[in-house]
């Protein structure tokens, strides 16, 4: 930390202020990002869907919702209508959420990346806590007195490389490379995480990256420190224009790299086609991610664009 605020420690041009969201607006950073050729297709095509075995389903951004050996989870869950306070027309969501908050099964964990308001939802996060009070929450540094505030007690903060440990599972706080802030006056006051989740009964882990940046250092630490990840949770999206985006956001050639640096056997994209946060086309992510596997030789069926609503095993 400097100053009483977190800092990425392998970029120095991560801070995305009013004046340079305002140049980014008046075209100071403008792409020239066509919408992919009208006739391609992502070319995957899963196993049938069997319940019995550990699977996820994406609700939409970063939302997940995951199940493995009888423990349900939840990512950065956001239900509401608009990922702002105010309701803007341009930050509207842009699909339903595929499962109604009244009908998901009882949530066991609950893993927060950072406090912006399309990750950290405070009607989604208070109608949860009605619903399921169970939940246990994990949170970064310095943002369990958000929780607390509103009367929510079960929640554990972690610092990067933290663990939280009980008899079925370890959740690993891991680097991210991002920003926090819902106002102006508290950027960077709370951390950003990436989280690790392994199953003590099945051996099983995933990886979600939460919100994040691309550099060649932190990711290949966490590609260290575990010999594969069975499962990973990738953005794909919000990444034009590139010059203002990239410190805080992937392209999906750096969603390719991170799917590498972790030894992913499946990744998923996230962090597109649910609200509209930037320039490239709602439907560009998919093609780019496609291009950015053919360069590395990779297969598309390790690392695929699911619509929101379907399940898949991993």
């Amino acid at each position: 930390m400097k100053r009483n605020r977190f800092v990425n420690p392998h970029t120095v041009d991560s801070k995305r202020n009013v004046w340079e969201l305002i140049r980014w607006k008046t075209g100071r950073y403008k792409d020239s990002i066509e919408p992919p050729p009208q006739d391609f297709i992502y070319p995957y095509q899963g196993p049938l869907f069997d319940k019995r075995h550990p699977w996820a389903v994406w609700m939409g951004h970063c939302t997940f919702l995951l199940e493995i050996d009888s423990i349900t989870i939840l990512t950065d869950p956001i239900w509401s209508d608009y990922c702002s306070p105010i309701r803007f027309k341009g930050l509207k969501r842009l699909h339903d959420v595929p499962i109604l908050l009244a009908d998901l099964p009882a949530i066991d964990i609950v893993l927060m990346s950072n406090n912006h308001y399309d990750h950290l939802d405070e009607p989604t996060v208070m109608a949860l806590h009605r619903l399921h009070p169970q939940i246990l929450w994990i949170v970064p540094s310095k943002l369990q007195p958000w929780f607390k505030k509103r009367g929510i007690d079960q929640v554990i903060e972690l610092s990067w490389w933290q663990k939280h440990e009980d008899s079925l599972s370890s959740i690993t706080a891991v680097p991210a490379q991002h920003f926090s802030g819902r106002s102006l006056w508290d950027q960077n006051k709370t951390h950003w995480n990436g989280y690790v989740y392994e199953s003590k009964r099945s051996g099983k882990r995933f990886y979600f990256t939460g919100d994040t940046g691309y550099n060649p250092i932190g990711f290949k630490e966490i590609g260290a420190k575990w010999p594969h990840m069975d499962l990973s949770l990738i953005p794909i999206g919000t990444y034009s224009p590139r010059s203002f985006m990239s410190p805080v956001h992937c392209s999906p050639y750096d969603s390719v790299e991170i799917h590498a640096d972790v030894k992913s056997r499946l990744s998923i994209g996230m962090h597109w086609k649910t609200f509209c946060l930037s320039d490239e086309p709602l439907d560009r992510p998919p093609y780019d991610l496609f291009l950015a596997l053919q360069e590395k030789g990779l297969s598309p069926s390790s690392f695929i664009p699911l619509e929101p609503g379907c399940y898949i095993n991993w």
